[in-house]
């Protein structure tokens, strides 16, 4: 049972909260959850009503004695009313389709997840004071009360931990699994040391590859975050936008995002420049913490051979060993991960549907969609280029969650 003095309340801006109050909740888990990285999705006008992405996010107060007192916020939670799918990683496009066939309205949705960011970990952050058990019972029922209220078709919690997973699918919001593609640090002093433990043959392929592209004589400029100047994010916007261009659209982030995070939380992220005859041709933003390197977004604006394998993983995973970082979340999808030593990932999102009949219907499709993921996973796992040695039987063990690495 939980405690009568804690209520749920829901605020419209992380304006409406203090910096120090939401990263004292969030601690150094992930840069994504950091208010700084939050707040400027939605000052830049990245996360808004606009885009579909109106904040909406929940906080737990505990009351206190005398009346003097402000209540203590001991949990918070990222939550925005969505009127569409995108930027998601999480694809439900199927689920509008069938409420659309029925008649029925899909949009608006409540979804809790990190914009535009497809990386696992905690969404639910809470103090000392409070269990992450004790707010999701709390959370659960004022969520669906609130989209009763709206007309709110369901909520979806994207890229939970294991933990907050199990914990959510207890109160009847399904579980969903999907699989991504990591890579670990087993502690390695250099690349030639991780290549050691591939075959042969992925060996080599790797080396040629990298070799490849020394031949074109492609260099790579390295700038962290406090180095980056105005002109460093002039040419990697270009490059950003080159690859939604291809797709004949824009990219979700805008320029004042990136120089908004690049100002308040410059000790998580660095750009990666390839350059060729002097000039840049290609560059990818990178995140990082204590222990976790991601990948997030490049672009080139000219085709070199493996110009993508060498910027956007060899050089991640050569930041890693050189760093002492344990992870490469080199981002959503991409099977070609696999024979380059990233391993497969357990992912996993929470649903709750208002409607009974879609949320049954939503339930049989889950079961049968998580048997085929585990086959998928099964079978990726003999695709993994290890040697037969210890490493290969520990990265064929399924990964269920980045925490528990």
């Amino acid at each position: 049972m939980t405690d009568s003095a804690l209520t749920v309340e829901f605020f419209r801006s992380m304006k409406r909260i203090k910096g120090d109050t939401w990263n004292n909740l969030a601690g150094a888990v992930s840069p994504f959850l950091r208010y700084e990285f939050l707040l400027a999705l939605e000052t830049s006008g990245c996360a808004s009503r606009a885009t579909g992405w109106q904040p909406y996010h929940v906080q737990i107060k505990r009351a206190t004695s005398g009346s003097s007192q402000e209540a203590a916020i001991v949990a918070v939670m990222p939550l925005y009313l969505k009127t569409n799918s995108f930027g998601e990683y999480v694809f439900d496009w199927s689920w509008a389709d069938a409420y659309q066939t029925y008649g029925a309205q899909y949009y608006p949705k409540f979804v809790t997840a990190i914009p535009f960011t497809p990386s696992m970990s905690s969404r639910i952050l809470v103090s000392a004071d409070i269990t992450e058990a004790e707010a999701i019972e709390l959370i659960v029922p004022a969520i669906q009360a609130k989209a009763r209220e709206l007309g709110v078709s369901s909520w979806h919690l994207l890229f939970p931990t294991a933990a907050e997973s199990s914990l959510l699918e207890s109160h009847a919001v399904m579980k969903r699994i999907a699989c991504q593609f990591h890579w670990f640090n087993r502690g390695y002093d250099s690349f030639d040391q991780f290549l050691d433990t591939l075959t042969s043959r992925k060996r080599k392929n790797i080396r040629k590859e990298r070799a490849t592209v020394l031949e074109q004589k492609i260099e790579f400029e390295i700038v962290e975050g406090a180095d980056i100047r105005q002109r460093h994010w002039e040419q990697f916007f270009i490059f950003y936008q080159s690859t939604y261009w291809t797709r004949g659209r824009e990219g979700y982030l805008k320029s004042e995002f990136f120089q908004k995070i690049s100002q308040k939380m410059p000790e998580n992220l660095f750009l990666l420049f390839a350059k060729a005859r002097g000039e840049a041709i290609a560059g990818a933003l990178f995140f990082k913490d204590q222990d976790k390197l991601y990948g997030r977004y490049w672009g080139s604006l000219e085709q070199y051979q493996f110009l993508h394998f060498e910027t956007c993983y060899y050089q991640g995973i050569e930041y890693c060993i050189r760093n002492r970082l344990k992870v490469f979340d080199a981002g959503a999808q991409g099977e070609h991960k696999l024979q380059r030593g990233f391993e497969p990932v357990v992912t996993y999102s929470n649903h709750w549907l208002q409607d009974p009949a879609f949320n049954s219907a939503i339930a049989d499709f889950l079961t049968t969609e998580e048997e085929y993921v585990n086959r998928y996973i099964t079978e990726a796992q003999k695709l993994l280029p290890y040697k037969a040695s210890g490493i290969e039987q520990e990265a064929q063990k399924p990964v269920n969650s980045l925490t528990e690495t």
